[in-house]
């Protein structure tokens, strides 16, 4: 298995969109924002942020992205990881978790972020394995007002 992460431009936004739609369909709560990803909405994130395509013998399985959190360079949100369910089960995600953290620590972040839906509590054992703590201080910015709030982790990586 030959396995590459590439940076996504604004010219994946489409991609990025259907596999995050495509990655979240039967795996996430129908009532997520991520299966109305649109490519407008892509696009104007990766202006903001970036994001990683991860390809297996040169085909996309999965992604992820990140934004600035309240435009603050020093921290960064991640959003809207997902693996395809084809790939599914080779801890694919871990790769774009990696490439994430790295870009983070070569572009002089301070902290990475990410939301933990309230239904998926196994993703935070494999945030934890990669440090990320739990921090009940902190509100998810994208919360949907009708369902229970995620919970927000962190990494400081200074």
């Amino acid at each position: 298995m030959d396995i590459v992460i590439r940076e996504a431009n604004t010219a994946d936004a489409p991609l990025l969109a259907h596999l995050t739609r495509t990655c979240w369909a039967g795996k996430v709560a129908a009532t997520s924002s991520g299966h109305h990803e649109s490519s407008d909405k892509v696009a104007e994130e990766l202006n903001q942020g970036g994001g990683f395509i991860l390809l297996v013998d040169e085909e996309p399985a999965g992604s992820v992205r990140w934004l600035p959190v309240d435009g603050e360079t020093s921290t960064w949100e991640m959003r809207r990881m997902g693996i395809l369910p084809a790939f599914r089960g080779e801890a694919l995600s871990q790769h774009l978790l990696e490439a994430v953290i790295h870009q983070a620590q070569t572009s002089g972040v301070e902290e990475l972020r990410l939301g933990v839906r309230t239904d998926q509590p196994r993703l935070v054992d494999l945030y934890t394995a990669y440090e990320f703590e739990l921090a009940p201080e902190l509100e998810y910015a994208h919360a949907n007002p009708n369902e229970p709030m995620p919970h927000v982790m962190r990494r400081f990586l200074r």
